[in-house]
C-alpha cells in the first residue's frame, strides 16, 4: 500500500493509495496547490474547511467550463440541449 503526503494551502494531508498511484495523486495535489492561493484569498483565511470549499468551487467551475467547451469537440451539454429542443419541435409537428 502506497502513501503520499500532499500539501495544499499550507496544510499537509497524508493519503493512502494503491501502489503505483502515488505520481497521479501528486499531480492532483499540484493542481490543488496551483489554485490554493486564490481559494485562501476567497475564504478570507478564516478556516481550512472554508478554504477547501472555495478550492472545490474553483475546480468545479473549471470542470464545468471543460464540459461545456471541450477541446476539439462539441459539448455534451450543448448536445443534450439541442436534442431536447429537437424533441420539442418534433412533438409540436406531430400535433
Amino acid at each position: 500500500m502506497g502513501q503520499v503526503t500532499l500539501t495544499v494551502a499550507g496544510r499537509s494531508h497524508s493519503i493512502a493509495c494503491r501502489d503505483g498511484e502515488e505520481l497521479h495523486l501528486e499531480r492532483l495535489g499540484a493542481l490543488l496547490e496551483r489554485h490554493s492561493e486564490t481559494a485562501v484569498r476567497a475564504s478570507g483565511g478564516l478556516s481550512g474547511e472554508r478554504t477547501m470549499f472555495f478550492l472545490a468551487l474553483i475546480l468545479a467551475d473549471l470542470l464545468d467550463e471543460a464540459e461545456r467547451n471541450p477541446p476539439g469537440g462539441v459539448s455534451p451539454v450543448l448536445l443534450d440541449n439541442l436534442a431536447d429542443r429537437l424533441e420539442a419541435v418534433a412533438a409540436t409537428l406531430e400535433q
